[in-house]
């Protein structure tokens, strides 16, 4: 293994693990391959030290902070940033920005979140891991990719327009709450005239 495994680089994406209930490690180990900086909620906190790795950041109240003092030894060097009203999603992007991370995992949040993430997408790139799925933004409004033949999920605003094209021909549709499509092997494109998320399953 290469020395460069451990160089904690800021275009690498961070993980910001915020809840735990939903995730396994299995899920999450493929985006901790590069080092990335590791954010937790302290919700999640104790099952993620369970796995066994490396957090460089809790993100957790005044009251966890002081009956948690401890976790600044053993996991060292970890810090904890305060957080209030448990505004843990907002509090990791803005401590991300300024960091100058330009790209996140978001890990255990709902993609019904995503339409609130949308003014942040121009300064950090997001996805989204929700369940057994993932979610990316297409910010040009144009998505082309080569998938198996398998089913995704669309998501934007309610009521925008979107246009797919694959080999079983051309649709346009607007976007309802869960716009699912079943789509066939080879290459799909979709293009809307406003940012829309991709779902795709990625572990069954």
């Amino acid at each position: 293994m290469s020395s460069h495994h451990f160089v904690k680089d800021k275009q690498e994406p961070a993980v910001l693990i915020l809840e735990v209930d939903q995730v396994r490690f299995d899920q999450v180990s493929p985006l901790l391959e590069w080092v990335p900086t590791v954010l937790v909620s302290e919700k999640a906190l104790d099952q993620v030290r369970s796995w066994g790795i490396k957090i460089d950041v809790i993100l957790a109240s005044e009251a966890f902070q002081r009956e948690y003092q401890h976790l600044l030894e053993e996991q060292y060097p970890v810090k904890f940033i305060k957080t209030l009203d448990e505004a843990y999603l907002q509090t990791g992007l803005d401590y991300l920005l300024s960091t100058e991370h330009k790209a996140v995992h978001l890990v255990g949040i709902s993609h019904l979140k995503a339409l609130d993430l949308q003014d942040q997408l121009e300064q950090i790139n997001l996805t989204i891991l929700d369940g057994d799925w993932k979610y990316y933004p297409v910010k040009s409004g144009e998505f082309k990719k080569w998938f198996a033949e398998s089913s995704i999920h669309i998501h934007g605003k309610e009521g925008m327009p979107v246009q797919i094209q694959n080999e079983n021909g051309e649709l346009i549709l607007p976007i309802t709450y869960a716009t699912m499509m079943e789509i066939p092997e080879g290459i799909t494109t979709i293009k809307a005239p406003g940012i829309f998320w991709v779902g795709e399953q990625v572990y069954s």
